[in-house]
């Protein structure tokens, strides 16, 4: 029976590793796929970036800060610019209360409507906290252009908020044949 356990605890920790690397490497590479990548600055949108740290969340909280960490390190890596990085390291904010949620709530029972909405809460966290970091990395400077709080709300929050719904139900398809080991 331990070893079962012990297995079980190696596998998941590969799991981890694994996430960590394509967490770091999606930002990394995205830049040669233009379809999968929109940059209007403040904003960055990069299909599936998120994917790692949402699957991570099924995980345990430890497993979704260490992939928040790699996907951060990522962006910084990938030489995006303070405030994308700033933005990606935001992602804390909503992975760890996600993942706590989900270790006291059975991810299992977590189906159909429960899970939209758990994704719903997760993306407004996720768009309101990626607005602030914006808005507060402006504030020392004056904001560009035609680009004034609400303006940032609307494009960077609402868009990140649209952004997460998609990347989690990307994350679900592709967590549920994982289940069995996560």
């Amino acid at each position: 029976m331990k070893t079962s356990n012990k297995n079980s605890a190696i596998l998941q920790l590969a799991i981890i590793g694994l996430l960590i690397a394509v967490g770091t490497i999606i930002p990394i590479v995205m830049p040669f796929f233009p379809p999968f990548r929109i940059v209007i600055p403040p904003a960055s949108y990069t299909l599936g970036v998120h994917i790692p740290i949402f699957i991570a969340m099924f995980i345990s909280p430890k497993a979704a800060i260490a992939v928040t960490i790699g996907t951060t390190a990522g962006f910084f890596l990938a030489g995006f610019p303070v405030t994308i990085v700033l933005r990606a390291a935001s992602h804390i904010l909503f992975a760890l209360p996600g993942a706590i949620y989900l270790a006291k709530a059975s991810a299992s029972k977590l189906t159909g409507l429960n899970l939209r909405l758990f994704s719903l809460v997760i993306a407004a966290i996720h768009g309101i906290s990626e607005a602030v970091i914006v808005i507060v990395f402006f504030l020392g400077t004056s904001f560009p252009e035609g680009q004034g709080i609400w303006w940032i709300f609307g494009f960077v929050g609402f868009g990140s908020v649209v952004h997460s719904l998609i990347d989690f139900e990307l994350a679900n398809i592709i967590r549920r044949p994982l289940s069995r080991w996560i």
